[in-house]
Formats: C-alpha cells, structure tokens, sequence
C-alpha cells in the first residue's frame, strides 16, 4: 500500500494533537483565570485537574493511532501490534470518558450557578463519544482478532 493513502489521515491527528496541545498550555489556564474569579477552588480546580487528567490518555491514544497508521503503510495492518494498538486506544477511550464523568459534579455546579445547560452537555457529548470510540475499536480490535487467526489457519494449509 502506499504511504500517501494514510498521509492524510496521519496528517489530521497530528494536527488534533497540536490544537489538544495548544489547548492544554494557552486555552485552560486563561480558562482557569477566568473561572477562578466567580467560583471557589473547591469547584473549578477538581474539574481542572480532571482535564489535564484526561489530556494523558488523549495523547496516548493519538500516539497510538499514529502507530497503527504506520503498521497500515507498511502492510503490517493484520498483525499483533495493531491489535494492541487498538486495545490501548480502546483503554484510553474508557479512562477519558470515566475522568469526564468523575469530573462532571464540578460541571454541573458551574452550570447550575450560570444556567448554562451547554457546560453539562459538552461533558456528555465527551462522554458519549469517548464511550463510541471505546466500543468501535473494541469491534475493530475483535475483527482483527478473527482475521488473524483465520490468515494463520490459511498459512498453515498446503
């Protein structure tokens, strides 16, 4: 296959990765300034850290789609390491919408104080596409899973 079919696409995480990245050093701490002056610690700072929490598996996850890309290019994409690749994508999915949702109370304080039903649905809509994510690449994971062990089987017969 050839490497400029998936260059695209690797294109387009790399600049996720970027714009996560960028939001994490410049956009939250102007966010925090700015939330520090209506709410108390107790209410904004839990939900802060919660976000950087949940930046750790997003990047991880963006690593590893980055991997299985290059398992693609080199016509490795039937193969163990993308199955791994998919399972830790599958893990970091569920920690990012298990972080979200341990961060939501803080959430919905925030949004109960401004009567702001969109702060409450932008952590669901996290949530639930975390949760899609999570059960897309536990689908791909089993495919692939099954197309392995059909491609040994076919190796093995003469």
């Amino acid at each position: 296959m050839k490497q400029g079919s998936t260059l695209f696409l690797k294109g387009v995480v790399v600049l996720i990765g970027l714009a996560a990245l960028a939001m994490c050093i410049f956009g939250l701490p102007g966010i925090a300034n700015e939330i520090a002056e209506d709410y108390s610690m107790l209410v904004y700072l839990p939900l802060l850290i919660v976000v950087y929490a949940a930046a750790m598996p997003f990047f991880i996850a963006l690593y590893q789609a980055l991997l299985l890309l290059g398992y693609i290019d080199k016509n490795r994409a039937f193969s163990w390491k993308s199955v791994k690749a998919l399972r830790v994508i599958k893990f970091c999915a569920m920690a990012i919408s298990l972080l979200i949702a341990a961060g939501m109370p803080s959430l919905m304080i925030m949004a109960q104080k401004d009567d702001a039903p969109g702060l409450a649905g932008l952590g669901m809509v996290i949530i639930f596409a975390s949760v899609v994510i999570a059960f897309f690449a536990a689908v791909l994971e089993k495919l692939l899973r099954n197309a392995i062990a059909i491609k040994s089987e076919n190796d093995l017969t003469i």
